[in-house]
């Protein structure tokens, strides 16, 4: 087996996240086929990096049969807090046997063993999956990622507070995706990363307090930490869940308030070959853009 892949389907190429992956290969000269739901995406896919599109439903084994075939690579993020999450995945490990795909790199998420929330535990049976297979299978588990502060950037500027429904001093490991992206496209791109399954942190374990203070020092006024409760804040965010989808988020910052959620920068730092994105790198990249998005 070459430890290089030529051609990858990436799984939700057109989202926020899967989008970073589909740029982060392209750049390494790697091809992609964008697997996104309809037409409508496929622009967005193209944007990003994709050569190719195949249009799926992940709940249709016999149409991912077809997106897949020709590839050497898939790359797999579930779709956040969806009920059947779990099942999702184990078909696309299913479809990339049937295929003969050579690798598969996983999105799944740091700690999948704390079954007590849901969307860690639906990553478990994913796993076993690919335990349990042929393919030559790399498990990234981020934390939580930097990239879903974007939203709530321009509340930020215009009431100079930043809230979240947990302690304002609880300490939450983060990640710049982006990182994960690149970790992904090493996976596919060598041999370094074959059969392990790597927790993915930035460095230090940041609370609000601390996050505040560096977009304090970025914008040059003050930026206070606030704690809504989780009702008010779902008032605000304007999330796009329904009511589950929701009440798996609540279980998710109740467990931060509780325990927060600190994480280690070792592998990471290892697998890229030098320091992760920083928060501060972050909060100043995006101060610096006319739009709160960064790809």
């Amino acid at each position: 087996m070459s430890d290089e892949v030529r051609k990858v389907l990436v799984v939700g190429a057109a989202g926020r996240f899967a989008g970073l992956v589909v740029s982060a290969l392209a750049e390494k000269g790697i091809a992609v086929r964008g697997l996104v739901r309809d037409e409508a995406a496929a622009a967005a896919a193209r944007s990003r990096g994709a050569a190719e599109i195949a249009t799926a439903d992940l709940r249709d084994p016999k149409s991912l049969d077809a997106a897949i075939r020709g590839v050497g690579g898939i790359f797999h993020i579930g779709p956040a807090f969806a009920p059947d999450e779990a099942k999702l995945g184990i078909n696309m490990v299913d479809a990339a046997q049937r295929a003969g795909v050579e690798k598969f790199v996983f999105s799944s998420v740091i700690q999948p063993t704390y079954v007590k929330l849901p969307n860690h535990a639906s990553k478990i049976p994913v796993e076993e999956a690919l335990f349990g297979s042929d393919l030559e299978y790399t498990i990234l588990r981020p934390t939580n990622f930097y990239q879903n502060m974007t939203p709530a950037w321009p509340a930020i500027l215009a009431d100079g507070a930043f809230g979240e429904p947990f302690s304002k001093t609880a300490r939450i490991a983060r990640v710049d995706y982006r990182d994960v992206a690149e970790a992904a496209a090493i996976a596919f791109n060598t041999g370094r990363l074959a059969y392990g399954a790597f927790d993915l942190c930035a460095d230090g374990s940041p609370s609000r307090e601390d996050t505040v203070a560096v977009m304090s020092e970025v914008l040059g006024r003050r930026i206070v930490a606030t704690e809504p409760s989780f009702d008010e804040w779902v008032a605000r965010a304007n999330l796009p869940y329904d009511d589950a989808q929701k009440q798996i988020l609540r279980q998710v910052y109740a467990h931060y308030a509780a325990h927060g959620s600190p994480g280690n920068s070792l592998t990471l730092r290892a697998i890229l070959g030098r320091e992760p994105r920083s928060l501060y790198a972050f909060i100043k990249e995006l101060a610096a853009l006319p739009s709160p998005e960064i790809r």
